[in-house]
């Protein structure tokens, strides 16, 4: 109703009360009464048109105050980024902000007091969303408090929109439903992120934890913070035994310093290092790892390093050993012609000096050294010939502890010159081997002879012989000086020998022999503690290996 036609009705209904009641009352005989009744009703209508005035005044700001609130609503949720919406106890649409028309495209729809199926009717595409709001919205009613889920939303180029609803279900005094506010926050930006965040974390995870190789991480101060299972593959130490270490806490002592000024260039350059040491696996034995450690960057910022380890040591062996096969190959070229050349001139010199000894009594003496010293060149022409060229060797079944007992006894002569005793021990009932006995009897002699020359007077030599059902194990201990790490590293390299009047060849073809036997030899010494010969040999026979392992 419009001011003007308020105004129209309070003038016809003011006009009729005054000509109306002034008529009534003229009608009565004039008294005093009249008199009071002409007051009474002037005041009452005072009173009843001040009253109204009052009232509609009243309900004008009233009217305007809600218009104000409803406007102020209205900005409110039109001005969120959120999908806002309020519904009745009934499910029917009371308000509803731009985003949420826009999302369902009902912008040019009259939503107000219609639910989401009525709503469905107006929309192809949203229908089905439309219609699982009210499944979704009657789960809340009965929920009976604020609930919380995920809803996705498809969209026309085939995209979804994932929205993170809060729907708070009202309700009156007697437990009737009064209204249902729901508000949808759009997260479908966040769960990209999340997926993006999972995918990196599962790359992380696969480059990390699944690695071949060890990945380890510190901080600053070179503290261990995390290290892959791998590291405890190759090193036998668990993450519990190395987290909160320093890496120079693990390291070696003979590499601690090149570690920490590896470190510290790292810090500095921002350029990553790759360094190669020993380490010392938890079993004792030693392992040699190439590593490489680049800077850890976070939000721009050096928050330590992260190092790559990788297990070399088998590559190293084999590099060795092909250096020493290498090495073979070529003293062995050289002594095949070096042998051949000065074997012939040896024959000739052997006769003549003969001749001359049986011709001349007076220089027996001369005579009796240059033929020790013939004999000793033609022992090195015998063992370069021995390295020269791969032999055919005939392998039979033999007594090893027949050709050691046999070798011993050749060398307790030479023992008794040293003062020096040889002990013979036998831990085992089996000792038949298939292999070339003369071999096996030039290898022991080699080995015995070096105990008996490193031995002091009055110490003792140990041979002991153990057998098994696959490998025969011989140890040849003595009580000598002992070899320092720089000789056992050079041990069985040809020419190369401590001895005065050594040629360096004795063990060189005694890993040769060892390595046609498919077999391994290694030693164990200690500066002034004296040297262990471990030598293992097949029972059977095998295919050669291309070298003998030389373990240290």
């Amino acid at each position: 109703m419009n001011k003007k036609m308020l105004l129209g009705l309070y003038m016809i209904i003011s006009l009729i009360w005054v000509f109306g009641t002034n008529y009534l009352l003229h009608m009565l005989e004039p008294s005093s009464l009249v008199s009071f009744l002409f007051r009474a009703k002037e005041l009452l209508y005072i009173f009843v048109t001040g009253w109204l005035l009052y009232y509609f005044i009243g309900k004008r700001d009233e009217l305007s105050a809600s218009r104000e609130d409803e406007k102020r609503l209205s900005t409110l949720i039109n001005s969120m980024v959120d999908f806002v919406n309020f519904k009745d106890g009934q499910g029917r649409w009371i308000e509803s902000n731009e985003f949420g028309l826009k999302l369902f495209n009902l912008q040019n729809v009259d939503y107000k007091g219609k639910k989401d199926s009525e709503l469905a009717e107006y929309t192809d595409f949203y229908a089905d969303a439309l219609r699982y709001c009210e499944t979704s919205d009657e789960e809340a009613w009965k929920n009976g408090k604020i609930s919380r889920l995920e809803e996705v939303i498809p969209l026309p180029d085939g995209t979804e929109k994932t929205f993170d609803t809060i729907k708070v279900p009202l309700f009156h005094a007697d437990g009737s439903r009064q209204g249902l506010v729901i508000i949808g926050r759009d997260i479908t930006e966040r769960k990209h992120v999340e997926k993006l965040l999972a995918e990196s974390q599962q790359q992380y995870k696969s480059l990390f934890e699944y690695n071949t190789e060890i990945v380890f991480m510190t901080d600053l101060n070179g503290t261990i913070t995390k290290v892959n299972p791998q590291f405890k593959a190759v090193t036998g130490y668990s993450p519990e035994e190395t987290l909160g270490k320093r890496i120079d806490e693990i390291i070696p002592s003979n590499y601690k310093m090149k570690t920490l000024q590896e470190f510290k260039a790292i810090l500095e350059d921002k350029q990553p290092k790759t360094c190669e040491f020993e380490f010392n696996h938890k079993n004792g034995s030693k392992l040699t790892i190439q590593c490489t450690a680049l800077p850890l960057i976070v939000n721009g910022q050096i928050a330590g390093i992260i190092g790559y380890g990788k297990d070399v040591t088998k590559l190293r062996e084999a590099e060795e050993r092909l250096r020493r096969t290498e090495k073979l190959f070529v003293v062995g070229e050289l002594s095949a012609s070096v042998a051949h050349e000065i074997r012939n001139p040896l024959t000739s010199l052997k006769g003549f000096v003969q001749l001359m000894q049986l011709e001349d009594e007076k220089h027996q003496f001369y005579y009796q050294i240059m033929q020790e010293e013939l004999d000793r060149i033609n022992h090195i022409v015998g063992e370069l010939l021995l390295l020269a060229k791969p032999q055919d060797i005939c392998f039979t079944k033999a007594d090893v502890q027949k050709i050691l007992f046999n070798v011993i006894s050749l060398l307790k002569t030479e023992a008794s010159m040293h003062n020096v005793q040889i002990e013979f021990l036998l831990k085992s009932d089996v000792y038949t081997i298939e292999c070339e006995p003369n071999q096996l009897k030039q290898l022991f002699i080699n080995i015995i002879k070096n105990a008996i020359e490193a031995s002091s007077e009055g110490c003792k030599v140990t041979v002991t012989l153990e057998g098994e059902d696959q490998q025969m194990t011989i140890l040849v201990k003595d009580n000598g000086c002992g070899m320092s790490e720089e000789r056992l590293n050079r041990i069985g390299e040809p020419f190369y020998s401590s001895k005065e009047k050594g040629t360096g060849l004795g063990l060189t073809v005694s890993f040769k022999i060892v390595q046609s036997h498919n077999g391994s030899i290694f030693f164990n010494s200690e500066k002034g503690k004296g040297t262990e010969a471990v030598i293992k040999l097949p029972v059977k026979k095998q295919q050669p290996a291309e070298t003998a392992e030389l373990t240290i």
